[in-house]
């Protein structure tokens, strides 16, 4: 059987369609293109109404290039909405986000599907069909927890994806040793709110007790932490994050906002100045560290006295990338109920001017380091590297793919091999894809 798989949003969306693409391939499936597949799965996102409009288009574009295809809708778009995609071309099967993870054994079970055994693969993410380069990807993307208990005013993401759910430490570990025999050195830890993992396990399980014990993981792999929210990347995290060499020395804290009216009206459970204070405590401790954000930009009631406030925010953060979030109302979130609402083109103008921000932030920091010498794996096909530090760097020389190797930061985007790296990293000079 020809399949395919495309997946739209967040890591947790690729975590969850490795697993369907383990799946697919213990009952001999093999991976094609959409326009050649008997079967696509397309994993989709609903955080904005554009991710809903591209699943929509993406679906029809499959359909048209390839008429017998049977396409199956999961992900959060699809519970949130399932009406508007039963009746897509080609779509023979909604499934929800409950369950996603039974994807393809309740095909297999109607007979849509051969049924296989799943030959040690075990119930995570990493089956013994997964090797670097699978789904295009050198890394491997590893689900710990998914659902969501916040009430920001503006997400929809509770409801599509239902209260916080942890994976058993013991069962995260045993992937991590199954990736690890299957060659992957770089890990990526993932989840929808990721920093309440272990609440629910009711054993005093905590992130920062799951980070301790990646931290002994004895072999070369390194692990990226996934987005965490400024509440949760407690000092104990960060102080794992800076001693030890599993850990690469990458943050994503999503601040939203930067205007503590804005953050309260997002319902968002902290100020500002306590970001401030989060981000300079990171520097003091990891000051090549590469701290991502999120912004949203045109919630409603956001005056352009707030939005100026943000800007002088931004400027003054030592932050090296930015994700830009045009704000557009979700059906049933409280944000959708707010008012008054901020013109489209204001929002667009603004979006310009951050991201704009964001380039500045990367173009500064990428500046910073020059002349370093960093530990960095070769992804894609081996002509370019990914630092810890979650630099993209371009080699003159190609190498063998997954390969952990040092290199220098030159100034026009490019990376000089300096030797062989060895499987020790160092924690400061790491690398991910």
């Amino acid at each position: 059987m020809k399949y395919a798989v495309l997946t739209f949003g967040c890591r947790v969306n690729q975590a969850d369609s490795l697993e369907i693409e383990d799946d697919l391939r213990t009952r001999g499936g093999t991976a094609v293109p959409p326009e050649q597949a008997e079967l696509v799965v397309v994993n989709t996102c609903s955080v904005t109404a554009s991710a809903d409009q591209a699943a929509r288009q993406t679906i029809r574009r499959v359909a048209r290039v390839n008429p017998a295809v049977r396409v199956v809708v999961t992900g959060c778009y699809a519970t949130r909405q399932p009406d508007d995609l039963v009746r897509l071309p080609n779509v023979v099967r909604i499934v929800s986000n409950a369950d996603k993870e039974r994807l393809v054994d309740k095909m297999a079970a109607g007979g849509e599907l051969p049924t296989a055994e799943r030959f040690g693969a075990g119930d995570g993410a990493c089956g013994s069909t997964l090797e670097p380069g699978v789904a295009g990807r050198t890394a491997l993307t590893v689900r710990v927890q998914t659902g969501c208990e916040e009430c920001c005013s503006y997400c929809i993401i509770p409801s599509t994806r239902g209260a916080s759910r942890s994976r058993p430490m013991a069962q995260v570990l045993a992937d991590v040793e199954r990736a690890v025999a299957a060659g992957y050195k770089e890990i990526a830890m993932t989840g929808v709110h990721l920093g309440s993992y272990g609440r629910d396990l009711g054993d005093r399980c905590s992130l920062a007790e799951l980070l301790a014990a990646l931290a002994r993981v004895d072999a070369g792999v390194l692990f990226r932490i996934g987005s965490l929210e400024p509440m949760d990347c407690t000092p104990a995290v960060v102080d794992l994050m800076a001693s030890s060499p599993r850990l690469a020395p990458h943050f994503h804290l999503p601040l939203q906002h930067g205007a503590d009216q804005m953050l309260g009206a997002m319902r968002r459970p902290y100020t500002v100045s306590y970001y401030r204070g989060l981000i300079d405590r990171i520097r003091s401790v990891l000051p090549h560290a590469a701290i991502g954000s999120d912004i949203i930009v045109g919630f409603p009631g956001e005056t352009a006295d707030h939005f100026d406030r943000m800007r002088r925010v931004l400027a003054d953060l030592p932050l090296t990338h930015l994700h830009v979030f045009p704000y557009s109302d979700r059906p049933g979130t409280e944000a959708a109920r707010l008012h008054p609402k901020v013109a489209g083109r204001a929002i667009r103008e603004r979006a310009r001017e951050v991201r704009a921000i964001g380039d500045q932030m990367a173009r500064r920091f990428k500046q910073s380091q020059v002349g370093r010498t960093l530990q960095a794996l070769t992804v894609d096909d081996g002509s370019s590297v990914v630092t810890g530090n979650y630099l993209k760097l371009r080699l003159a020389t190609a190498r063998q793919r997954n390969e952990w190797i040092s290199v220098r930061v030159t100034g026009d985007a490019t990376a000089v091999p300096v030797q062989l790296a060895s499987d020790c990293l160092d924690n400061s000079e790491s690398a991910v894809t």
